[in-house]
């Protein structure tokens, strides 16, 4: 049932952003009645319109229903009413009631963009005729966003119509723009016949040879090389021993290797003679 609701509301505030320009934040118009109503049930009413709408809202009254709530004597309520809402301005220096006050601030086709939220059936009732004004009421503990009624959609029907077609005096000045512009292209009709000649004898007498007959296609030109192929090769470090190192700098010489002389047969046997 809840999901069911959520989904009604979601409609009907769609309906009236979308046909009557209503804009986040809403504004809230609320009456004693309803005041007095969510005070006595503990309804917080900012939180339980946000839920119902779905964006913030703002909270409205007027020193005329602020007036009849302390006449008579809802203290409580009027002291909710001065918390939570804003005090707007009505035209009247002396108190009037709220459902006058209410009607008067909506007007015919109510140009601030307001939600009214009341109890009163017959300020309801009244409310539905009037293009453009979603009424909110409480039931017990919960709140409700009544739908729009089938006068407030053949209104938004209807004006959507008008937008489409094209008004008495819209085609009236387009038919003088046209009478314009032909009144001025005759006086210049001459003068382009005569541009018109001059340019075609022009291209008459072009070569054949200026005139594209044929479709050309773009040749593909020949690009550079590959950027990376073009690159230097690096040098690699040349790998040298430690000695030759060494022996670069001086510091250390070659060992020579000593060669072991050869004898002659006769010398070692005279040796061997020797040691006999």
């Amino acid at each position: 049932m809840r999901v069911k609701k959520q989904k009604r509301h979601r409609r009907a505030v769609t309906f009236y952003k979308a046909c009557f320009g209503f804009r986040e934040p809403f504004k809230i118009f609320c009456d004693g009645t309803f005041v007095n109503h969510v005070v006595n049930n503990g309804i917080t009413p900012d939180t339980a319109l946000q839920n119902i709408l779905g964006a913030r809202v703002k909270l409205f009254v007027t020193r005329c229903v602020l007036a009849e709530l302390k006449s008579i004597d809802k203290f409580e309520a009027l002291n909710a009413a001065k918390n939570l809402c804003i005090v707007a301005r009505c035209r009247h220096d002396r108190p009037k009631s709220a459902e006058y006050c209410i009607t008067e601030v909506i007007g015919e086709n109510n140009p601030e963009h307001f939600f009214v939220a009341t109890q009163d059936a017959d300020l309801r009732a009244s409310l539905q005729k009037i293009p453009g004004v979603p009424v909110i009421f409480a039931l017990r503990n919960a709140l409700f966003l009544e739908q729009p009624s089938s006068f407030q959609r053949q209104f938004a029907k209807s004006s959507e119509e008008e937008r489409l077609h094209m008004t008495d005096l819209e085609y009236n000045m387009l038919k003088q723009m046209e009478k314009r512009r032909l009144s001025d292209g005759n006086s210049s009709v001459a003068s382009e016949e005569k541009i018109d000649d001059v340019s075609q004898a022009q291209i008459i007498k072009k070569n054949k040879s200026d005139v594209k007959d044929k479709v050309r296609f773009k040749r593909k030109k020949a690009k550079g090389p590959n950027p990376l192929s073009v690159l230097k090769k690096k040098k690699k470090p040349v790998v040298t021993n430690d000695k030759q190192l060494n022996n670069d700098e001086g510091s250390v010489k070659k060992k020579r290797k000593r060669k072991r002389r050869k004898t002659s047969h006769k010398e070692d046997v005279v040796v061997e003679g020797i040691h006999q």
